[in-house]
């Protein structure tokens, strides 16, 4: 049955990010769960939130939206994880809780003028890429720290943290370099002391590095086709991320 798979691959997925707590000495309530679920069905995301998964991450914003109202009493927090064009910003602050692809200061300052235009505020994660992959979105990690400041001073976006994508490689220390960057990024912000800014959050680790980024200090793993199942079509298909 669809519904006893969803639950055994979240019980696999959380085994392996107990264990990597564990291995690496670190407390199991500092790592959380976040299921990235473009894609992916109602009916399926339903599954994973009745066993108390309610951190969502989303690519599309109008597959969200849509996706949002069908979990409006669920307690749920939806994150956008996917690169987020300027045009699509009133449409995100419907329903993001949290926008973690910060990656340009017009994307920024267009969030922050919106933001005021609604009268609300919202939590953010600046996107590094550490990888240094043309295929992908972020700021480089050398100029990261300036970018942080700018950012910093827009009074209605909270930094509370950085994101990544790790280098795709069975190389383990070529990706664990990513993670160690991240890290690396995060103790010079935090270092600041910076207003509007706390950088507790490190997004960065998937279903197949989840390990090497929890012991890098990943505080949110994001997984959605190792819980869900394969898509029909390549990430491709559905909108280019890069």
């Amino acid at each position: 049955m669809k519904e006893d798979i969803i639950k055994n691959n979240l019980r696999s997925i959380q085994t392996r990010i107990n264990n990597a707590c564990v291995q690496s000495g670190r407390n199991l309530s500092e790592v959380k769960l976040l299921l990235a679920t473009k894609t992916v069905s109602v009916e399926k995301i339903q599954l994973a939130i009745e066993e108390g998964y309610t951190l969502l991450g989303e690519n599309k914003v109008m597959e969200a939206q849509e996706k949002h109202e069908s979990f409006k009493n669920k307690n749920c927090q939806w994150h956008i994880i996917g690169h987020l064009q300027t045009n699509k910003i009133k449409y995100a602050l419907k329903f993001a809780d949290v926008i973690q692809s910060i990656d340009r200061m017009k994307l920024a300052t267009k969030l922050q003028n919106r933001c005021e235009y609604d009268g609300r505020e919202i939590d953010i994660f600046i996107q590094v890429n550490t990888s240094y992959e043309n295929s992908k979105f972020g700021i480089s990690p050398e100029g990261a720290i300036e970018f942080i400041k700018q950012v910093s001073e827009f009074p209605n976006l909270h930094i509370k943290g950085l994101m990544t994508i790790g280098l795709l490689s069975s190389k383990d220390e070529k990706v664990r370099d990513c993670f160690k960057l991240l890290k690396e990024i995060q103790l010079k912000a935090q270092a600041l002391q910076l207003p509007n800014a706390s950088f507790e959050e490190l997004s960065m680790g998937m279903s197949n590095d989840l390990e090497l980024a929890i012991q890098e200090g990943s505080t949110m793993i994001r997984v959605g086709t190792a819980i869900f199942g394969e898509r029909p079509f390549p990430d491709s298909y559905y909108w280019n991320e890069g």
